[in-house]
This record gives structure tokens, sequence and C-alpha cells, in this order.
């Protein structure tokens, strides 16, 4: 994952920053200095998709911009914070676009399946769940990540149930031994942030693996990247 800031770090001046990963986003609300390239930043995520056979995801902030990004994406992101805009939940419904559906921060696991209720009530049932992190006391980390969430969810649903590691640590140092967590918990994808230059970034860039950390982050993991299916312990008493 890494934000759209110009043409060169998203199509890569020497050819690597695309090769990292799947999605990119137009661009985070969460810091006014710098908040996307928009309709431009659109467009250069589908220039670095089709030019490295990419899919491409990226956030719909709004009603007003889904014809936009439904036109070029791949699969569409609701935000954290969208994830209670009921009218943007069925509209994107209504495209027929899979859809990366984040946890708000402060939702209960009843609310994100009510909220994906929405979207899957207008006909579209190719939905992911994305634990992101949610608000506590603690402040060692940017928000606190729920592992709990991935096996609870998934007695509740049959739809995926992906982590996006980046937003909820905040930093680095952590990454590995909580993608083993997600992963051992039975999470059906990792969402990781990665900039060619993270010093660079104009934003979040402290969260950001460069793509020498990268490849040692999966290195890292190895095959714990391809979680095991969990024998059921259902009824088990013993």
């Amino acid at each position: 994952m890494q934000s759209v800031s110009s043409r060169a770090a998203i199509i890569g001046a020497d050819g690597e920053a695309s090769k990292t990963g799947n999605r990119s986003k137009m661009g985070s609300k969460r810091e006014c200095g710098f908040q996307g390239l928009r309709e431009e930043g659109l467009h250069l995520l589908r220039q670095a998709a089709d030019r490295y056979g990419l899919a491409l995801v990226t956030e719909v902030l709004d009603t007003a911009t889904l014809d936009a990004v439904v036109e070029v994406a791949d699969m569409l992101q609701i935000g954290a914070r969208n994830m209670y805009n009921t009218e943007l939940l069925k509209a994107v419904g209504r495209s027929g676009k899979p859809v990366l559906l984040k946890r708000a921060f402060m939702a209960t696991l009843d609310e994100l399946l009510l909220s994906a209720e929405y979207i899957l009530a207008g006909g579209n049932d190719r939905v992911v769940l994305c634990e992101r992190g949610i608000r506590t006391f603690g402040r060692e980390t940017r928000f606190t990540l729920d592992i709990s969430a991935i096996p609870l969810l998934q007695k509740e649903t049959s739809l995926p149930v992906i982590v996006d590691l980046s937003h909820a640590l905040g930093r680095k140092d952590i990454m590995v031994p909580c993608a083993r967590a997600a992963l051992a918990a039975g999470a059906d994808g990792l969402m990781i942030e990665i900039h060619n230059r993270p010093d660079q970034a104009l934003s979040d860039g402290f969260q950001q693996f460069d793509l020498a950390e990268f490849a040692t982050f999966l290195e890292c993991l190895g095959d714990r990247a391809v979680a095991p299916p969990e024998p059921s312990l259902e009824g088990s008493h013993g």
C-alpha cells in the first residue's frame, strides 16, 4: 500500500515503487497538509496497475466521487471514518465492484457487520472486512490491534477478514510478531504500507516499510504467510 504524492512516487523513476503491492489510495484526510492528488492520482494509480499487472484498490470518500473511482478501480475501499456512511455503503453496493470495508476505530463487531449488510443488500456479495485497530487507553501504538476480531467475525460471517497492521500499530518495529499473530488467528490477508522513500512521504512515513524492509518482513514471515486451517474445537471439553 502506498499513498499517491507524485507520478514518480507511484510509477517509480526506477520502475521499483509499484512492484511492491497492489493497493494505493488517493491520500489521507487525517493530515490537512496533504490530501492526495484526487482524480489525477486515480489515473496515476491506473497507469501503475496496468504497467505491472496489479489490481487497483483505492478509497472512495463520498458519493460525489464514486463514479470516477469506479471507472478506474478494481476494488473500492470504504475507510474507517466512512463505515457509518449508509448512503455511501448503499451506493458501493450497487456499483458491482468488490468492496474492502474497514472497521471504524470506535465500532463494535456487530456494527461492522451491519455496515456490511448495507453493501450486501445492494446485491454485492464481494465484500472483504478489515480490522485496523480500535481506540483504547493504550498509547504505545497508534491504535490497539484487536486480534480477537478475526475469529469472532469468522464465526458470524463467511466474508474474508484481513488486518491493516500499519494503521493499527503506527510503528514498524513490532510488525512481524503482530503479523504472525494475525495470521495465526486466521486472517485471510494483511495490509502493509510501503513507500520507496518513507522519509520523504507526505503522510504516515513513520509507519511505512521501504522496499528492503518489506523484503525482510516477508522473509521473517516465511511459511506463516499462508495460515493453516484451524481444527474445530466446538464441543470439545477434554
